[in-house]
């Protein structure tokens, strides 16, 4: 068939505007979906499969138009109707209609989104909502225990973060303020934030006991505050079901997902656990010696537990600084790449996982 021929049947046969109508439809049917469907907890698979059949779709749809006329007895193969009886110009026009129409739904469905009460609070990070977790005062009586204090700290506040409905400041802007700090109201103002959270450890022989409260700082009102003397072995769920209380205190709606991620037990092993917990309280560490210790820390846990997640993901972030700022050999990025792999295998849905890739 001649090329010129070709387009213009394929013109004739309205095939360019079923393609620009199905792409419309199909976009405002996902951008729906991703409003939708986490509002009521489908797992992050349904969004992937609705848009895989969405876009198997689209040839189909090209297909059909190519193959078959729309007209008033109802479906015909192309071939099948005469050039003179064919609506196919009329079908045009209305498809032309059909994707202005879609268009302005799109523009509403965007401005909607844009505009709706929920988006702006969580654009402006919803001050209602947002949270500092302060140290943790280490209460045992090894000083060396303060790094578990500084540890638990930072994986309820990691923990936090998971819930997208709340504001969290980062571990680096929160440790240069004591476990009791004397002015709440202040150290709120400075971080622009509605909500404090401060508590301690304390850790003996195989038992810890995790007292923490959340405080709304411009009443200096106690919100929620729970005292945990649990074992050693069950100082992920203590992590977890804190950060659920602060949640619930706060009413914050949890995603099925945020829920899964907050309720993840890392590891059984208490050793590895020790050396992760080490590794982080030095993690944002700057001098020589402590970036050392940190990496040997993170090296130590995947070596007690294998399948530590967690423990892959920051060994792959601190591998990967250590190759960027001092040893660009290839056997640094060799063990960077196989902490990224690691962590990406154990916990591919993880957002740690994902911030590992990303630091690769």
């Amino acid at each position: 068939m001649n090329p010129k021929r070709f387009f213009a049947e394929l013109k004739r046969r309205n095939v360019y505007k079923v393609a620009v109508a199905y792409a419309v439809v199909a976009w405002l049917l996902i951008q729906l979906a991703s409003i939708l469907f986490p509002t009521f907890e489908a797992p992050a698979w349904v969004m992937k499969v609705f848009i895989a059949i969405v876009a198997l779709g689209f040839p189909l749809a090209l297909i059909l138009a190519w193959a078959f006329e729309l007209t008033p007895e109802g479906l015909k193969r192309t071939e099948d109707v005469a050039r003179g009886e064919s609506i196919a110009r009329t079908t045009g026009r209305k498809l032309d209609f059909a994707i202005i129409g879609v268009l302005v739904l799109a523009v509403a469905l965007l401005l909607f989104d844009r505009f709706r009460p929920e988006a702006r609070q969580q654009e402006g990070g919803n001050a209602e909502k947002s949270i500092a977790v302060l140290p943790f005062e280490n209460l045992s009586r090894d000083p060396e225990n303060a790094f578990f204090a500084t540890g638990v700290q930072d994986e309820i506040l990691t923990r936090l973060a998971k819930v997208g409905e709340l504001k969290v400041i980062s571990r680096t802007s929160t440790q240069q303020y004591q476990s009791r700090p004397g002015n709440l109201r202040e150290i709120a103002q400075q971080l622009g934030v509605a909500h404090i959270v401060e508590g301690s450890v304390q850790r003996a022989a195989d038992s810890v006991r995790v007292n923490v409260q959340l405080i709304k700082a411009d009443t200096d009102a106690h919100l929620w505050a729970e005292t945990y003397d649990r074992k050693l072995s069950e100082i992920f769920e203590v992590q977890s079901d804190i950060a659920l209380q602060i949640a619930k205190a706060l009413e914050a709606k949890l995603t099925g997902r945020e829920r899964s991620e907050i309720v993840t037990v890392g590891t059984t092993n208490q050793q590895a656990y020790d050396a992760y917990l080490r590794g982080l309280a030095l993690d944002t560490a700057q001098t020589g010696e402590e970036t050392r210790i940190s990496l040997e820390s993170f090296r130590k846990a995947v070596e007690l537990d294998p399948d530590f997640a967690l423990a892959w993901a920051a060994l792959a972030n601190r591998e990967s600084f250590r190759y960027f700022a001092d040893n660009r050999t290839p056997e640094q990025l060799a063990r960077a790449r196989n902490a990224m792999e690691m962590a990406m295998k154990l916990q591919p849905d993880a957002s740690e996982s994902y911030a590992a890739a990303g630091s690769f």
